[in-house]
């Protein structure tokens, strides 16, 4: 990657007469579990934030970029996704995307299992982490790099013949977080990891959600996952969508409040926005990524989009 670096200085110097349009500028690389397939998030708000493939998601980013907002944060917010991809395929088809500008922050993870050919195996995701970061701090070394480690599949745990079939719930988001520790522990430029995974988790062992989308829905709680038990519902890409809020600022996401715009846009109950909010607080809070200040903060950009409090 070094001669990646060697040949990106040239155009850093270039964007460095650039005034920046907002005091942060995010990047989310990804795949569906940032653009939110298989939900009314991904195409929620696209004109809030950049798509750099110009497909019109709004997705997870579209979410923190409202997160951002309605907390007084001024973020320009960014995304480059692309289906089934793991970090590797950015590195070797999207670099030009990329790095077109640099990047204050970036948020990123690999494909779900760590590796689409040997589930459970993390040195894909560590070495192709590693790269993507360094490329990043090629852009600017400043550039603080967040990953995510997603969630236990419920294909995967509750169907046969599986790699994680008949293990808990809470077994592979722990096996994925373990993963991205490592990555994170092999590059300086990533700061910290969002523990996705195990907010999901939290939500379940809080009785906000149902372990088992397979059985049915138990009366008063959400299913985290959409219609293939793979992706993540509209709930699942909200709470993944606060916990990536709650670490990368470092606010606490019960601060949005139980009338939070977003979930009132996407249909989702005070209790179901309170339940959620919770379940990241609690994981960010275990890790020392927030303190609990559940204050009322400015009211959002364009109040008038909410509608009235219920």
């Amino acid at each position: 990657m070094k001669f990646i670096t060697a040949m990106l200085s040239g155009l850093t110097l270039l964007l460095t007469g650039v005034t920046a349009a907002a005091e942060t500028n995010l990047l989310f690389i990804g795949n569906s579990f940032t653009f939110g397939y298989g939900s009314a998030a991904m195409y929620y708000r696209p004109e809030s934030v950049t798509d750099l493939n110009n497909l019109g998601i709004g997705g997870v980013p579209a979410l923190f970029k409202s997160f951002t907002d309605q907390a007084g944060l001024d973020y320009d917010v960014y995304l480059e996704t692309q289906p089934g991809a793991g970090l590797d395929y950015h590195l070797e088809n999207k670099l030009g995307v990329i790095g077109r500008r640099s990047w204050d922050a970036a948020v990123m993870h690999g494909f779900s299992t760590l590796d689409s050919a040997n589930p459970g195996d993390p040195q894909t995701l560590v070495d192709t982490a590693s790269d993507m970061a360094e490329f990043l701090a090629g852009l600017n070394s400043d550039v603080e790099v967040f990953l995510t480690a997603t969630w236990s599949r419920a294909d995967l745990i509750y169907q046969a013949d599986r790699h994680w079939t008949g293990t808990a719930i809470d077994q592979m988001a722990l096996d994925i977080r373990a993963g991205y520790d490592k990555a994170a522990a092999n590059s300086n430029p990533i700061k910290s990891v969002n523990a996705v995974g195990e907010a999901w988790t939290e939500a379940i062992e809080l009785g906000v959600a149902d372990p088992n989308p397979y059985d049915g829905i138990e009366t008063g709680k959400i299913d985290l996952w959409t219609w293939d038990h793979y992706h993540a519902s509209t709930f699942g890409y909200y709470l993944e969508a606060l916990v990536v809020f709650g670490n990368v600022t470092g606010l606490d996401p019960r601060s949005l409040g139980d009338n939070e715009c977003s979930g009132y846009e996407l249909g989702m109950s005070r209790s179901e926005v309170h339940g959620l909010q919770q379940a990241a607080f609690n994981q960010l809070a275990k890790e020392g990524r927030v303190k609990a200040a559940p204050l009322i903060l400015p009211k959002p950009v364009s109040p008038q989009r909410c509608g009235p409090a219920r």
